[in-house]
């Protein structure tokens, strides 16, 4: 049988530890169920329609026209030898001044001067710097979420040395109260404890509505309701303190993106040759002698080399390339002020931390002396050397104490998670 109850009692305390919900596991269901992280899947996409449209470069390009013309001239025969044909009993119509045409022109591009490439590169860039911007943006949800989870931390904190407090002003009221009815206390003795213990009881109230309020924000970040008590996170020591913010890379993306549009400028001012072939059906024909001759439609091909060199984008060129390195020039600028900025938050965190563990090393004392004062002042209640009041502040004393010493502890696991944040480590 008590072997069964041995059982049976592990068995809720490992659902209960087990049932405790962690700091870094809100954290990944916070990133996960906010709306944002959806956008790594819009960039994914962006990304491979910019591919694709850069590749469909190379293939052939159709052109399909037709045109109707009338012009006030057209190619003639001279008039002596238009003479000379007609007395041999030749007659040459001559071109009409109406034409029509229906045709196809195919392109293909043997080389674009590097821009079909200097536009997979720039997708690629701007894919990259896109994703870094949602890594910085969810970056900072980790922030929003660990102010949260110790804010119940410390509020539970606060619960619990509350509830210790009532406890022992109970055990108080109760011995007062017989002190009382043995002749020994006043009444209004017992009133004054029975109204601290009111108060603190009035504080457990305000302190759970704050919890629950807080446990409601974290739950709407999670995206699920919390199952029991948060676990206190415990903390390994930074093995450096090197700084690897998601900002960093962002600059870094930002500056590859310039340089891929740096390549895409250089590609503009470079020839270009391609393949066509033009075919259409109409009238004249390419044999001006065969329309003049007759006025049927006829089919004609044109075939061939074309380069093109656009002489007009050197115009602009040298300053475009010094708008890239200047805007390079302020990415730099803005790497070094985010660096000092966050190096002097890492000197203030550290010296939270510092001074932080020097006040826990004395809260231990402090709390035991407050206790021994308290105890020493309960029995000289019982003695009648000490009057209610001063056996309440005693109370007091000892309850700020232990307060002290919990919030103190859990402000230095914040500021410990606070660094970790500040470096990513």
């Amino acid at each position: 049988m008590k072997r069964i109850i041995l059982s049976i009692l592990f068995a809720g305390f490992s659902a209960s530890v087990f049932a405790q919900m962690t700091l870094e596991t809100c954290q990944e269901l916070a990133r996960e169920h906010y709306p944002e992280v959806k956008q790594y899947d819009l960039i994914r996409l962006t990304e491979q329609y910019d591919l694709s449209n850069a590749a469909r470069a190379w293939l052939p390009q159709l052109t399909l026209s037709a045109q109707a013309t009338w012009q006030n001239e057209v190619p003639e025969f001279p008039e002596a030898l238009s003479g000379m044909l007609s007395q041999a009993g030749v007659t040459i119509p001559g071109l009409k001044k109406d034409q029509y045409k229906v045709g196809l022109e195919l392109n293909q591009t043997i080389w674009d001067g590097g821009k079909s490439n200097a536009d997979k590169r720039l997708a690629h860039t701007e894919a990259a710097e896109q994703r870094a911007m949602t890594d910085v943006d969810l970056y900072t949800l980790k922030k929003r979420v660990n102010e949260l989870y110790f804010g119940i931390l410390l509020l539970e904190e606060n619960l619990s040395q509350t509830y210790r407090t009532i406890a022992l002003l109970e055990s108080n009221l109760d011995k007062m109260r017989s002190l009382v009815t043995n002749g020994t206390a006043l009444a209004s003795d017992a009133d004054v404890v029975e109204a601290e213990l009111l108060t603190a009881r009035q504080q457990v109230t305000q302190i759970e509505a704050s919890r629950t309020s807080y446990r409601k924000m974290l739950e709407l970040f999670i995206g699920e309701p919390l199952q029991g008590d948060l676990r206190r996170p415990e903390f390994e020591e930074m093995a450096t303190t090197e700084l690897a913010r998601p900002e960093l890379a962002l600059f870094d993306a930002r500056k590859k993106t310039l340089s891929a549009r740096e390549a895409l400028i250089k590609s503009s001012t470079r020839p270009k040759f391609g393949f066509f072939a033009q075919g259409y059906y109409g009238y004249p024909s390419m044999d001006y002698f065969a329309s003049m001759m007759s006025n049927e439609w006829r089919w004609n091909l044109l075939t061939g080399i074309r380069m093109s060199w656009n002489f007009g984008a050197y115009y602009t060129k040298k300053n475009s390339l010094n708008k890239l390195r200047t805007a390079q020039q302020s990415i730099d600028l803005q790497r070094d002020v985010f660096r000092f900025e966050t190096d002097l938050q890492v000197a203030q965190e550290t010296g939270d931390i510092a001074r932080l563990r020097k006040t826990i090393a004395d809260d231990a004392r402090i709390v035991s002396l407050r206790q021994s004062v308290r105890e020493a002042a309960e029995s000289k209640l019982r003695n009648g050397i000490i009057d209610t009041n001063d056996l309440l502040q005693k109370i007091t004393d000892e309850a700020a104490a232990r307060s002290a010493q919990s919030v103190h502890e859990i402000e230095l696991l914040k500021a410990l998670y606070e660094l970790k944040h500040t470096i990513n480590q």
